[in-house]
């Protein structure tokens, strides 16, 4: 296996606030490990990929809370 490195990110990320209750369709991937921590959960964000809208995933309250600002 290859070691991992850190790698700062280059572009501005397009996200939305999950909504509670709401369903997420086939197009929204989330990983096992959230499923098992309990998302879609209120806090998470759907993000995708500005160039192709249908590819989307799950990102989970606490890493983005870590991880991202609101670009103003």
């Amino acid at each position: 296996m290859s070691e991992f490195k850190q790698y700062r990110r280059k572009n501005v990320s397009e996200m939305r606030p999950y909504v509670k209750g709401e369903t997420l369709d086939a197009n929204v991937s989330i990983s096992e490990a959230d499923s098992k921590a309990g998302s879609p959960k209120v806090g998470d964000m759907i993000a995708r990929n500005p160039k192709n809208h249908q590819d989307q995933w799950l990102v989970a309250k606490a890493y983005f809370e870590d991880n991202f600002e609101v670009v103003e």
